[in-house]
């Protein structure tokens, strides 16, 4: 570690992975010096097996470039704003039709190459086991952070680090067709449109779990073995225990009047809404291991979901992250000690993407805590702005990781037609984007 005053001067950041790298090289843009701790190639996670730094493990795809994909105006704003993830993937692109992809050795040997090149960024390869108890921190472990650090973040962030996904789908609120959803709370607790209901009948429920037996499931890779909690259990897994077994657990129709017909069904799939604007929906209890495709097949069985829009699929797999809306401020950093931020799919961003520009605001925003200057907080009506606002300020107690999506944005003013939102709404966010750029600079 470094000594006191080096401590104090400099900004230490765990983790060479891309939220890493990107805060790195925001923070030394911006003229503040930073010691970048990375583990490889001393030792390894199950997941990585490059020595270099910013290591594309699950896909060599950044996902799609077009403005109609939220993620495609991230990697624009991103861009605009001087990303290094961005330049790298630029220089190291290869075809991949409407999406950003790039040769995953050539990225990270470019990423590599700018950090230990920049003279205010000095790369010391070794573990780091413990938070450094003084001086600016970013943390940026990833989702496979080791044991050792795990346990000094455990006692850091107290009972909200968690270290597996249980993802259930989400839909738009706006693709429901209402008609055959009732909004109604279990036997009236409640506001009365705390909950949407999508009931189904008998033949209909039959079907579905049928269908849901046979579906697809990804596999678990091997540094993923786990046995599920009961509580969180695939819904899949559920319906291969008996035909019942849904209808007695996350499908239980007791406690709930089908407003359309006054009678309760034989099933129902509940929807909790995700935002505070509502304009998303969880289906609850619905976490699985089924393949994409798969999800977007079955759940378009339920009734009043045959035209849904998902903006987040279930998944289930390894992932160390914090309760972020619990435990961070809008820039990222630690309520209970604000010398320390948090970067990347730690925090509860979900993407490779959204790792970087969890990274890059975290960089800019711990120069500016250095330098004692105002930290500037992108617009949630930016890409950038909406994902920090979703991490930091989502429901405490059913918080997950989230890729970024149209449906965390603030409404537009006005009736817009739909097929015209996504452009309205990328035109907005870039507009917005530029005053930000020139505070953070």
């Amino acid at each position: 570690m470094a000594n006191s005053r080096e401590q104090n001067t400099h900004i230490t950041i765990i983790g060479g992975g891309l939220a890493g790298c990107e805060a790195a090289w925001q923070a030394a843009e911006r003229g503040v010096s930073v010691i970048l701790y990375e583990m490889k190639p001393l030792r390894f996670s199950p997941a990585h097996e490059l020595p270099g730094l910013a290591e594309l493990v699950c896909s060599n795809s950044l996902r799609g470039i077009s403005l109609d994909n939220a993620v495609g105006l991230l990697k624009e704003e991103l861009r605009r704003c001087g990303s290094l993830t961005m330049e790298a993937a630029e220089a190291t692109s290869v075809p991949a039709g409407g999406a950003l992809a790039v040769d995953r050795l050539l990225f990270s040997a470019y990423v590599t190459a700018k950090i230990e090149s920049h003279p205010l960024i000095r790369v010391e390869r070794g573990e780091c086991v413990e938070i450094p108890a003084e001086g600016v921190v970013i943390i940026a472990s990833g989702p496979l952070t080791s044991d050792a650090l795990t346990a000094s973040l455990s006692h850091l962030t107290g009972d909200r680090l968690y270290f597996y996904d249980a993802i259930a789908p989400i839909v738009t609120a706006d693709s429901l067709d209402m008609t055959k959803i009732f909004a109604a709370s279990r036997y009236g607790k409640g506001d009365g449109d705390d909950y949407l209901n999508c009931p189904l009948n008998e033949q209909e429920y039959l079907a579905f779990i049928n269908e849901l037996n046979r579906g697809e499931k990804v596999p678990a890779r091997d540094f993923e073995k786990v046995v599920h909690f009961e509580g969180c259990m695939p819904v899949e897994e559920l319906a291969s225990r008996g035909v019942e077994t849904l209808r007695f657990g996350p499908m239980k129709p007791v406690g709930l009047l089908n407003s359309h017909t006054g009678h309760e069904a034989h099933a129902v799939i509940q929807l909790r809404a995700e935002n505070r604007e509502k304009t998303m929906y969880n289906l609850v209890g619905f976490q699985t291991k089924l393949t994409w495709p798969e999800q977007r097949r079955l759940f378009r069985m339920i009734p009043g979901l045959e035209n849904a829009e998902f903006v987040r699929l279930g998944s289930m797999h390894r992932n160390t992250f914090i309760n972020s809306p619990a435990l961070l401020d809008i820039s990222q950093r630690l309520k209970s000690d604000p010398r320390i931020f948090f970067a990347g799919q730690i925090t509860g961003v979900e993407g490779y993407v959204e790792s970087a520009a969890s990274g890059f605001l975290a960089g800019i925003a711990a120069a500016h805590f250095v330098q004692e200057r105002p930290i500037p907080v992108p617009s949630p009506e930016t890409a950038l702005g909406a994902l920090m606002r979703h991490i930091t300020n989502a429901d405490v107690k059913h918080f997950q990781p989230m890729n970024v999506n149209y449906g965390l944005f603030p409404e537009l003013p006005g009736r817009i037609r739909k097929k015209e939102r996504r452009q309205k709404l990328a035109e907005r966010a870039l507009a917005s984007l530029e005053e930000w750029r020139i505070k953070s600079e």
